[in-house]
């Protein structure tokens, strides 16, 4: 599916594209709130300043995406593919993660607040200066995560493995 065909369908009121290709797509800085991309094949799209709020990305495969500043408060990505994906200042408050590779994906600044990363894996990722307060990361794969200068004030790490939180604010 090309850029203009989803503009198109999307004008028309169409909110459903479950499995389609969008790989490489440019869809920067587009107002796409409440739209269905569940597995969907977003890998390396730009998706940099996009509104993807309250969108259900179940299962999407995003590797290698760049979302950096894009608005995914109360977004579902349950069980999606973010790994090597750039998230640096995206909003994630609200979100909903569990399940999600997040492995090497870059998420300095993002804010996480109150998201739900319940057995994500979150191998290798970057989140320095990111915002996981109140953030359930329980179950979570942390092992190699930098979280320098993370706040995690309320997050519940219980049963997280590999946390190196030496650098992180907890309170």
């Amino acid at each position: 599916m090309t850029r203009e065909e989803l503009l198109e369908q999307y004008a028309n009121g169409e909110r459903f594209f479950i499995r389609v290709n969008l790989i490489e797509v440019d869809l920067n800085n587009l107002n796409l709130a409440g739209i269905v991309f569940s597995k969907s094949f977003l890998n390396r799209a730009n998706l940099s300043g996009a509104d993807l709020s309250g969108a259900d990305l179940r299962g999407a495969f995003m590797e290698g995406a760049n979302l950096s500043g894009a608005d995914l408060s109360r977004a579902d990505l349950r069980g999606a593919c973010l790994a090597e994906s750039y998230l640096i200042n995206a909003d994630l408050r609200g979100a909903d993660l569990s399940g999600a590779d997040l492995g090497k994906t870059i998420l300095m600044g993002a804010d996480l607040s109150e998201a739900n990363l319940m057995g994500a894996s979150l191998w290798r990722a970057y989140l320095s200066k990111a915002n996981l307060s109140d953030a359930d990361l329980s179950e979570a794969n942390l092992t190699n995560a930098n979280f320098y200068l993370a706040k995690l004030k309320g997050a519940n790490i219980e049963g997280a493995i590999g946390a190196d939180f030496t650098w992180a604010i907890m309170e």
